[in-house]
C-alpha cells in the first residue's frame, strides 16, 4: 500500500536509482502516476507492504519498503525493476543501470558516468576529495540524510594521491 514519503518508518529498506539525466516535470509526473499505482499494489506473497517513494534532486530516484511486518521478497523486488525498466523505456531515461557513478560539482550541476571511467574523472580533476558522490551505502531511510558524501570520504577515496 502506498504510503506518503514523509510517513514511512526511518527503518524502511531503501533502493537508490540514480538516471542518466535529470527529469522533465512531464516526466516526474509520469513517474509519480505509475510509482503510485506501483506501490499500491506492491506485495510480497500476497501481503501489501508498505511502501513509497521520492525523487531527489529531479534525478535520483528512492524506493522504500517498510518490512517490519513482512519482508520484500525477491518476486516483489524484481517486479519493482521490471515497473522501473518499463519507465525507463518510456522516457528513455537509463535509471536501473547500477554501473554508474553520480556526482554534483561545486555549482551542484549532477554528473553521471560510467564507473568503469571514473578512475580518468579523478586524474582529470572533475572528481575531487570534496566533490559530492551518491554513498551506495544507503540501506534505510533514515540514511537518506548521508545519500550525498565526499568523493574523499568514500570508494573512490583509493584514486586520489595520498
Amino acid at each position: 500500500m502506498y504510503v506518503e514519503f514523509k510517513d514511512i518508518s526511518e527503518d524502511s529498506r531503501v533502493w537508490v536509482y540514480q538516471a542518466a539525466r535529470q527529469f522533465t516535470e512531464q516526466e516526474r509526473k509520469l513517474i509519480s502516476t505509475k510509482l503510485s499505482a506501483f506501490c499500491e499494489g506492491w506485495n510480497t506473497h500476497g501481503n501489501r507492504m508498505p511502501t513509497s517513494f521520492q525523487i531527489l534532486d529531479n534525478q535520483i530516484l528512492v524506493l522504500a519498503v517498510d518490512e517490519s511486518g513482512l519482508g520484500a521478497s525477491g518476486c516483489s523486488i524484481d517486479s519493482s525493476v521490471r515497473t522501473l525498466r518499463e519507465l525507463e523505456s518510456e522516457i528513455e531515461n537509463n535509471i536501473t543501470d547500477q554501473g554508474k557513478v553520480t556526482f554534483k560539482s561545486n555549482t551542484g550541476e549532477i554528473t553521471v558516468a560510467s564507473a568503469l571511467g571514473i578512475k580518468s574523472k579523478v586524474t582529470s580533476g572533475e572528481i575531487d576529495p570534496q566533490t559530492l558522490v551518491i554513498n551506495p551505502q544507503v540501506k534505510n531511510k533514515k540514511d537518506l540524510e548521508s545519500v550525498w558524501i565526499l568523493a574523499g570520504n568514500s570508494w573512490l577515496n583509493r584514486y586520489f594521491p595520498n
